[in-house]
């Protein structure tokens, strides 16, 4: 391997790289579906490649292949260097990727089982014990329980003098129960929106979500939604629960701090930002008691690494603080024009796509309350959990966010199940109305696995921490 990183650092230079980088990448897969009894998908896949994205005339140059050969290496290098110099005829600047610090490190998520010596006949049966769980339930048409692993061996090299091998391993599942009657169709996932929670750990992260002792309550609560009461249009109290926090955080927070949106280099497949660099370190986001972190380091998270794909060391760094918005997720290039150093957020979805600024674990920070108290404290209002659609501008302003499940809150008591919940808000104008957030005893790190960006598209996987938060004056339901 390292003979290999070693030729396509020297080939690129020899063309005439001022810069290069190279990561070599294999990925290992498992990925298991039961529905309605039966295993519907088993799949088990593995691939390899390299990348090699260099520096030359000024501007960026990639290439990539899946064949780890010497004569491969030489060919993908000097096509990096021919890319870089054709794009660098229409560059409009040259680029700054900043000072460079030589990094040496190995990283591997720690683990306590590993998910891939698992048998796979073991993770069938607790799949199929879910499965049947939830169809004890008479309006239960459609049971599907899943699980994800991910094993990702990754190797990095610069021209800077940086060596870095890390291990991440995922474990994901969950489980989805629609029922069926009163002409109306109605889904309960668990313990995350669309059936999967996932993290950087072993297969004790999915022990530990019992999802065959959750499966009958999520099931009967699919057939309870079927008689419920719509929810009402109305402006209101609103407490969200801390999966659809989470999915609120990811769209209104973590897509509008990507820098790279904000400079306009990512605009056409999911919008660009409305904080824009006059705002840093003045703008009001939100109420004094938010505040947001990007976390690279907290265990577990979807979004946790040893180093980004630039050779930079994770980081938590903060966002918004007290409310006002005080910082962006960057790398290299971009950090440096407004005068940063990255704090390593540019990864890239495999050895075949380039970096680009993806979201860590962006988390809301626990308050004081007590999910009790908080409830207790809230004289009418409606609490909503578990994301069931979403719909945000281009600029990350204006939004409109369903739930699988809602609750009426009256006289400090959670009521009756409501179902088609849905709510709607301009991003701070929201996020000023937070006046309470639950303590660390009610937060975990939510998995996000598909957050898509970029062309080619690449798929992210991030991770959230949320606990259960208030927002005051919060229009919900379908206006009329």
């Amino acid at each position: 391997m390292r003979e290999l990183i070693e030729r396509v650092l020297n080939t690129a230079q020899v063309r005439g790289a001022s810069y290069a980088d190279v990561r070599v990448v294999r990925r290992q897969s498992q990925s298991i579906v039961v529905k309605n009894g039966n295993v519907e998908a088993l799949s088990i896949a593995e691939d390899q490649g390299f990348g090699v994205r260099v520096i030359a005339n000024g501007a960026w140059g990639f290439a990539a292949s899946s064949l780890l050969a010497a004569s491969e290496a030489d060919r993908v290098a000097a096509l990096a260097v021919q890319i870089a110099r054709a794009s660098a005829t229409v560059k409009s600047r040259d680029l700054d990727i900043g000072p460079g610090t030589p990094v040496t490190g190995r990283y591997r998520t720690a683990v306590e089982i590993d998910p891939f010596g698992v048998p796979i006949e073991t993770k069938i049966a607790l799949l199929l014990g879910a499965d049947e769980a939830m169809r004890k339930v008479k309006e239960i048409k459609v049971a599907e329980s899943s699980m994800e692993l991910f094993r990702e061996l990754k190797t990095f090299a610069s021209t800077e003098g940086s060596f870095i091998e890390q291990e991440i391993i995922e474990s994901g599942g969950g489980i989805e129960a629609t029922a069926v009657g009163n002409d109306d169709v109605q889904k309960r996932s668990y313990p995350n929106s669309f059936g999967r929670q996932q993290g950087t750990a072993g297969y004790e992260f999915i022990e530990a979500m019992d999802l065959v002792g959750n499966a009958e309550r999520m099931a009967a609560e699919a057939a309870q939604l079927l008689w419920a009461k719509q929810c009402p249009a109305s402006v209101t109290t609103l407490i969200l629960g801390p999966t659809q926090l989470a999915l609120q955080v990811h769209e209104s927070c973590g897509h509008p701090i990507e820098l790279d949106r904000v400079f306009g280099t990512e605009a056409s497949y999911a919008g660009t930002s409305f904080l824009t660099t006059e705002k840093l370190g003045s703008f009001r986001y939100g109420s004094e008691i938010v505040n947001i972190t990007a976390d690279a380091t907290i265990p577990g998270g979807l979004g946790t690494f040893g180093y980004d794909d630039e050779g930079v060391p994770a980081q938590r760094v903060p966002i918004v603080r007290n409310g006002i918005f005080v910082g962006y997720l960057t790398s290299r290039e971009t950090a440096g024009v407004l005068g940063q150093s990255s704090n390593g957020a540019a990864r890239a979805d495999g050895w075949n796509r380039i970096p680009l600024i993806r979201m860590t674990n962006i988390n809301l920070e626990p308050g004081e309350w007590e999910f009790e108290d908080l409830i207790a404290d809230t004289d009418e209002g409606i609490y909503m959990e578990l994301n069931k659609s979403w719909s945000i501008d281009d600029k990350r302003l204006n939004f409109q966010f369903g739930t699988e499940i809602a609750q009426e809150i009256s006289h400090g008591k959670l009521g009756p199940l409501l179902k088609n919940a849905t709510y709607t808000g301009i991003t701070p104008q929201f996020w000023g109305s937070c006046d309470a957030i639950c303590n660390a005893r009610h937060r975990n790190i939510w998995g996000t696995p598909n957050c898509g960006k970029g062309q080619p598209p690449q798929a992210a996987h991030v991770g959230h921490g949320t606990a259960p938060a208030r927002f005051r004056h919060v229009q919900v339901g379908v206006m009329k």
